[in-house]
């Protein structure tokens, strides 16, 4: 189920074309293996994608189709858009959950960019709660037929969707921390990095911790914790990651030599993730 991973820094902007993807081979139980430092792999060439949108005047670009996906909603009160990308759930497919209140329709437009990433849709179900619609997709690789595992691709994924949304309602911008940079409205708040970070790791059987992180988002910030963790020569098993508005959730199942995080290099994962999501602009030169 697992796959080989190599770094690719920080991804830089909101995706729109993807040129080329390594075809992901098969090598153990784990998910991303000690350092990034691994054989390279073919970099995710995206680039980032300014919406044409004023504040003054809102100009869609949905297609017919797209028209029926993004309904527009007359209500005020913008909700909290959610993009949950899910590796535990489904042994055979990647889960992508969307939601934005009820204000989404059948995601068309959005599947079909899934497409361009060379992904399949192989199922997808909506249903209702009193938070209102959520869209799950599950996704494999076309050429495959597996699971998405890949870092890169995952966040993707989730900058694909994130794009979407912002693109078809504009007015989820305001409530997504890519918004400030591509959205058509700007965040009307920012986090504090020091007050929005928060790290925990606990214990989750003998063979594995739980490693839970929450953080303000930004682009690449799937790639850059998986890089952290596993340059420190911890195992990444699983996981889960969760946007939620200008909030990033992550919970990842991870090991070192197949046994769960002792303490002491439980809290020397937890510093280094610590260091640097509360230092994002720290450059090596100024050490």
């Amino acid at each position: 189920m697992a796959v080989a991973m190599a770094s690719c820094g920080s991804i830089s902007g909101v995706y729109a074309n993807l040129n080329a993807i390594e075809k992901i081979s098969i090598s153990s139980s784990v998910l991303f293996r000690g350092s990034f430092g691994l054989d390279p792999v073919q970099r995710i060439c995206l680039v980032p994608k300014r919406l044409a949108f004023s504040e003054s005047t809102i100009i869609p670009k949905a297609s017919s189709t797209a028209a029926v996906e993004e309904g527009s909603s007359q209500d005020t009160a913008v909700p909290t858009p959610k993009v949950i990308i899910d590796l535990d759930s489904d042994p055979e497919a990647t889960v992508v959950e969307v939601t934005f209140g009820d204000r989404l329709g059948a995601l068309l437009d959005t599947m079909s960019a899934l497409k361009n990433l060379g992904l399949n849709v192989v199922k997808a179900n909506v249903y209702l709660d009193s938070s209102g619609k959520h869209n799950k997709l599950c996704i494999t690789h076309a050429s495959t037929g597996r699971k998405v595992e890949d870092p890169e691709l995952l966040e993707a994924i989730r900058l694909t969707i994130i794009n979407n949304l912002m693109e078809f309602h504009p007015e989820s911008s305001s409530q997504l921390a890519m918004g400030e940079a591509f959205g058509a409205f700007q965040p009307s708040q920012k986090l504090d990095v020091d007050i929005a970070t928060h790290i925990h790791v606990y214990d989750d059987g003998p063979e594995r911790s739980l490693l839970c992180v929450e953080a303000a988002d930004r682009p690449g910030l799937i790639v850059d914790l998986v890089k952290i963790i596993t340059e420190i020569n911890i195992d990444v098993i699983s996981g889960e990651f969760d946007t939620e508005g200008l909030l990033a959730k992550a919970k990842f199942h991870v090991s070192y030599k197949n046994k769960a995080l002792i303490k002491p290099l439980q809290q020397v994962l937890a510093n280094s993730l610590r260091y640097y999501l509360r230092r994002p602009t720290t450059e090596e030169s100024s050490f």
